[in-house]
């Protein structure tokens, strides 16, 4: 073992091959995995994991902001209660956060995914300005406040501001309530600019852009926006809201004679630096197409449970070798094993049966989509995240031997368990990121000071 680099053992961590014994991870100072050796001997002095280790899950899609309106909508305002009522309370929120409270929130929403085994965050941010709508002294106030919660906190960011223009298909006139989020491609990219000078990108930091979705955003203005990030920042992720409602789909039909994700598999070159967050209402000639785009389908379960979205297509959309990751979206849940479950239950209740997303290759539904979450979050992230391999970053989480639903059980069911049984508190006890341990049995070392300027920062929210 090179003297410089640092090192950690785990009796069991779940690799690229499934299952390893006796693996001895080691990383660089830069947080950079440089060797990831299993059958070893534990090298003396060397920390010992206190149970399984499996990689750091990427969390594809955040609303910070959203997490302090946790509980605040769950009331039925009209008799058809749907995604556009609840969207017009969220607006009403979003008119009042400011910059200090827009940090406390995101510092702590952070803290609660790094304690829940998030280790990456895409954060899709498009309050921008100040409340009546003019932009900040610098432009890129509120963003820069993100990126400085998530260093803070420890966790890795992929920070995609958004590009918000109409109210609606056809150039509609941005509502009252959408000021605050309004740029055209060319002030969005002095933003991003300006956010990329104050704080560079290195190995937790990564810029991306999110046209916001096709309702908001022509196509003329998402072509200037791509061909501009291209120009500076090389293939950098997009990431994109489409066919999350019925009504959506039947606008965009209407102003195009296209459904959204056939309108953009059309005119974009969509690819895997893609994340098409929901999709949920894509109907089989777009699951198909979309699925060999190499593109991924960003689903956030409990959100879209909650908004009374839909369902995802996605055992046609897995078995077509489709990609996927989850996210927590409007932080409903921070949790990815209830993403996972919920998705797997979704398809169990569509289709009265069980373990509908297994494969012929992975006959427990957990693997197969703890896998295939980890590998679309990486891509979602650009960033180098998902595993446990060489030249990757060195985000992992430890599972509890002490826990009733690991301890005594079979490796083959680990993560079964994980994602199926929910038994008292959650069974991940140290999650490292770059590694440096940022949970430490449970705890995190900012979560008192954090959760008692959330609460401050709520109350000034409600008052």
């Amino acid at each position: 073992m090179n003297a410089a680099n640092r090192a950690f053992f785990a009796d069991h961590a779940r690799l690229a091959d499934g299952w390893r014994q006796d693996v001895l991870i080691e990383w660089n100072d830069d947080g950079t995995l440089v060797r990831v050796t299993p059958d070893s001997a534990a090298p003396a002095g060397v920390e010992r994991a206190k149970g399984p280790v499996v990689p750091g899950m990427p969390n594809l899609h955040s609303h910070a902001f959203q997490r302090a309106m946790a509980g605040l909508t769950e009331y039925r305002a009209s008799v058809a209660d749907t995604f556009w009522s609840w969207r017009d309370l969220m607006y009403r929120f979003a008119a009042r956060i400011g910059p200090e409270s827009l940090a406390d929130i995101a510092h702590w929403l952070y803290v609660e995914m790094l304690k829940a085994g998030y280790t990456s965050v895409c954060e899709f941010h498009y309050v921008h300005h100040a409340p009546d709508g003019a932009p900040y002294a610098n432009r890129a106030e509120l963003a820069e406040r993100v990126v400085d919660a998530a260093e803070r906190a420890g966790i890795g960011i992929t920070m995609l501001p958004v590009l918000y223009e109409y109210s609606g298909f056809n150039k509609g006139a941005p509502r009252e309530d959408q000021r605050r989020f309004l740029n055209t491609p060319d002030t969005l990219l002095a933003l991003i600019d300006t956010l990329a000078r104050a704080r560079p990108e290195n190995g937790a930091r990564r810029y991306g852009v999110a046209p916001h979705s096709l309702r908001a955003v022509s196509g003329e203005s998402l072509a200037a926006v791509l061909e501009g990030l291209d120009a500076h920042f090389g293939h950098a992720p997009v990431h994109i809201h489409v066919a999350e409602q019925v009504a959506e789909v039947e606008a965009c039909v209407a102003a195009t004679g296209h459904r959204p994700v056939e309108w953009l598999l059309e005119r974009f070159n969509v690819d895997e630096r893609w994340c098409l967050v929901h999709a949920t209402h894509i109907d089989a000639n777009e699951c198909a197409r979309l699925a060999s785009s190499g593109a991924v389908a960003g689903l956030c379960l409990t959100t879209e449970a909650n908004l009374g979205d839909g369902v995802f297509p996605s055992h046609d959309y897995l078995d077509a070798g489709g990609r996927i990751g989850i996210g927590s979206d409007s932080h409903v849940g921070v949790d990815w094993r209830s993403e996972l479950r919920l998705l797997e239950y979704g398809q169990r209740l569509c289709r009265r049966q069980r373990n509908v997303l297994a494969s012929a290759t992975q006959s427990r539904p957990a693997d197969r989509l703890f896998d295939a979450a980890l590998d679309g979050g990486a891509h979602a992230t650009g960033r180098p995240v998902g595993a446990l391999a060489p030249g990757l970053r060195a985000d992992w989480l430890v599972l509890d031997d002490a826990h009733p639903g690991i301890g005594g059980h079979a490796r083959e069911t680990w993560l079964s368990s994980a994602v199926f049984c929910e038994h008292g508190e959650s069974p991940i006890r140290d999650v490292f990121v770059s590694g440096r341990k940022v949970v430490d049995a449970r705890r995190h070392a900012q979560e008192d000071e954090a959760l008692t300027r959330y609460r401050a920062a709520l109350r000034g929210l409600l008052g």
